[in-house]
């Protein structure tokens, strides 16, 4: 009753109205598609009946044509409606957005009044001041404080050897799991190379199993220079071979 006196209601119903046409639009617009459907079903009936009837009965044949064109004929007017239609709902609710815009904006320009109501340019300039100065302050007090070292650097030497320590034990702890040696020691108890290139030394006799006879008809044996001993070649093939299966071990 209050309402109907002050004018709540019609404030209502005209806030109301965009909505209500917009449905009553799209119910309309709901009814023409599934009479758009219809139409095209039965112009798929008709031309079927006349295919099927354009050979043995022409008479159907044309009838049925008829009736498809019709049925065209209102699904034209049909499409057209619908079109309409689509349109109007467009516009109703492009205007009603527009209106609630509108609205929106000049609310939030009266709260903005209501906010700078008591606020001016020179407020805002001695609280950007002081705020550049508590920002100069606070950037001098963390340079103070990073500036000021609190224990004594870290010596990168020592580091440097203390890493070194631990790669060796890791290494030592690594061989002793695996039951092999590092490849220093096994080239210590190989015997010491020789100072300068091998000297050829000659037999005169040949056993089976003998090296290949050189031009003077007797076999080749190679001698390190100062040893008293001759080094076979296969002997230092077989130590070749040790050292480069201790060495994939070691990259292992």
């Amino acid at each position: 009753m209050w309402g109907t006196w002050f004018g709540g209601n019609s404030a209502q119903r005209r806030k109301d109205a965009p909505k209500k046409a917009i449905l009553d639009l799209r119910q309309q617009l709901d009814m023409l598609q599934k009479r758009e459907r219809h139409l095209e079903n039965q112009m798929a009936n008709e031309d079927k009946k006349a295919r099927d009837n354009v050979s043995s009965n022409k008479t159907a044949a044309r009838a049925a044509l008829k009736r498809k064109k019709l049925h065209e004929h209102s699904l034209e007017q049909t499409a057209g409606q619908i079109s309409m239609l689509e349109q109007q709902i467009y516009s109703i609710e492009s205007a009603n957005i527009n209106q609630e815009t509108l609205a929106a904006m000049k609310n939030a320009g009266q709260v903005m009044k209501t906010i700078h109501g008591k606020t001016t340019m020179e407020d805002v300039d001695v609280t950007m001041e002081q705020l550049r100065e508590q920002h100069e302050l606070t950037q001098e007090i963390g340079n103070a404080i990073t500036s000021m070292p609190i224990t004594e650097p870290i010596d990168e030497e020592e580091l440097d050897t203390e890493l070194q320590a631990m790669e060796q034990e890791k290494l030592d702890e690594k061989m002793l799991n695996t039951g092999t040696l590092p490849v220093n020691d096994s080239l210590n108890r190989m015997p010491a190379a020789a100072d300068g290139p091998p000297e050829r030394s000659y037999r005169t006799t040949k056993t089976d199993g003998d090296e290949e006879e050189g031009e003077d008809g007797r076999a080749d044996v190679y001698l390190v220079k100062g040893k008293s001993k001759a080094a076979p070649v296969e002997e230092e093939d077989d130590e070749e071979e040790e050292l480069r299966k201790l060495q994939k071990e070691m990259a292992m």
